[in-house]
């Protein structure tokens, strides 16, 4: 591991005074994944700012209903936050499939939105990567790629992003708080992930030095029926080879409110327009489900190894729709 400095700001402005002043620096919070690139040299930080001890860590029920994450709550206190799991349930059971206890235990709300891809190209310097060295070549292109993306990519990064909770908050229409030296602004969570293009080295659309503060589940989508799946090669502890969260409000036979997000696809969590546009309005039947999602999964581009992950995105999306939709009145 290559030396650095270390801060622990006293708040959230000196933490974002001292990122802008120091080119290459790094917020570290439950230290989960960057701590081990650190040791695998993928990041070499020149500072690390501690916000480990910044007031983040609280959960604040707004006025309008709609629910305030703090960039530092662990996610295995978010997943058992009862607002959580009665009106936002993807987002619970989401956390939930996610690494392992130990792990949600460390693990924070912003820095799971920061992580950053596990293909294994990137975390080998001996391989060839444009994500971690611009310039130097795919080499899950043409090389071990089972896992990788199908909607998209680029020929500079086939990488997917690995995190759970993105995928549900996508879906459930949050949105991530970013404080900055320009002061405070909002994105959306199924925009703040970057497609790969021309520069796959950029993640996210977060500005530099700017820290993420918070996120925001809105009251448009509270109580609304939703759930999360994910496919994976073993029963825990895996990253998802391709997961769903869907969010399905039904009135009188008819989709009232819709929400598609899928993981494991792509370079960000996934929003499927296509998919929510045809079922807007629509019934809520398996045959309107079936082509709605058959309108998305049309876009995919897979890979030599890879094309198994367009049935099985198909099939959890279509299993967590039906599921949610309210069974047929009796006549």
């Amino acid at each position: 591991m290559n030396g650095f400095g270390y801060l622990r700001p006293g708040s959230v402005q000196e933490a974002v005074e001292a990122h802008a002043a120091q080119p290459g620096a790094r917020y570290l919070a439950g230290g989960t994944n960057l701590v081990d690139l650190l040791k695998l040299g993928v990041e070499r930080p020149a500072l690390l700012i501690d916000i480990g001890r910044l007031p983040l860590d609280g959960i604040q029920e707004l006025p309008d209903g709609s629910l305030r994450v703090g960039a530092t709550v662990r996610n295995s206190d978010l997943a058992a936050d009862p607002r959580v799991r009665a009106r936002w349930p993807a987002l619970s059971q989401a956390l939930l499939a996610g690494a392992s206890a130990q792990l949600r235990n460390a693990a924070t709300t912003g820095g799971n939105l920061l992580q950053r891809t596990r293909c294994p190209y990137f975390q080998d310097l001996d391989k060839p990567c444009n994500k971690r060295e611009p310039g130097s070549g795919c080499g899950a292109r043409d090389g071990v790629h089972r896992d990788h993306a199908v909607l998209g990519h680029s020929p500079q990064c086939i990488a997917t992003h690995p995190s759970d909770m993105a995928v549900a908050l996508a879906a459930l229409d949050a949105q991530v708080e970013l404080y900055g030296t320009d002061g405070t602004r909002r994105l959306p969570v199924a925009d703040f992930h970057r497609l790969p293009g021309e520069h796959p080295e950029r993640d996210t659309w977060i500005r530099p030095g700017e820290l993420i503060t918070g996120v925001l589940l809105p009251a448009a989508t509270a109580g609304a029926p939703s759930a999360y799946r994910k496919a994976r090669d073993r029963a825990s502890y895996a990253f998802a080879l391709a997961s769903v969260a869907v969010l399905l409000r039904v009135a009188d036979g008819v989709v009232d409110q819709v929400g598609v997000a899928f993981g494991g696809l792509a370079h960000r969590p996934w929003r499927a327009r296509h998919t929510e546009l045809a079922l807007l309005g629509a019934p809520a039947t398996p045959a309107a489900f079936e082509g709605a999602v058959a309108l998305e999964l049309a876009h995919a581009e897979p890979l030599r190894d890879n094309a198994y992950k367009v049935s099985l995105a198909r099939n959890l999306a279509l299993d967590v729709l039906n599921r949610l939709a309210p069974a047929p009145a009796v006549a």
